[in-house]
């Protein structure tokens, strides 16, 4: 058995280096917009785009858990917050009581839509305006290989 354990090329290396010194400045910048725009964090926005989405604007939490980056215990908390503010509501699910399902309100469909007008300036801001059509979609090629 061999004691060598594999080891990436320099390339690779960089690759991984340049993957997430981007998203890290990515997501801040995306992040400094939102707090420009007096508007809740991303994962807020994750959430409701998720439940805006999905049949009957509603999922279970572990659902939205493996939709998002988010994990299940910043969900949690995440969820009693959307739920203070009147953007969510927690519902039984029938089949097991103990279950519930996290269901979009008028007011976090309302806030998501907002949000966007934010967040879509802030795409194109940040990334869109950097990048030829053709060269938007070569990145999204090779990102979509780690996927």
């Amino acid at each position: 058995m061999s004691d060598k354990s594999p080891t990436p090329s320099e390339a690779a290396t960089s690759a991984w280096i340049h993957i997430m010194h981007a998203r890290d400045r990515l997501l801040a910048a995306i992040e400094t917009d939102f707090k420009a725009a007096k508007m809740p964090t991303l994962s807020w926005y994750d959430v409701l785009w998720e439940l805006a989405r999905a049949k009957g604007g509603r999922l279970r939490p572990y659902e939205i858990e493996e939709r998002t980056l988010l994990a299940q215990y910043n969900l949690s908390r995440l969820f009693d917050r959307l739920e203070r503010e009147g953007l969510v509501r927690r519902e039984t699910f029938d089949e097991d009581a103990r279950g519930r399902w996290v269901v979009i309100t008028d007011a976090g469909l309302q806030l998501r839509e907002r949000m966007w007008a934010v967040y879509a300036r802030s795409i194109e801001t940040h990334i869109g305006c950097k990048l030829a059509e053709n060269e938007a979609n070569t990145i999204t090629a090779l990102l979509a290989r780690f996927l």
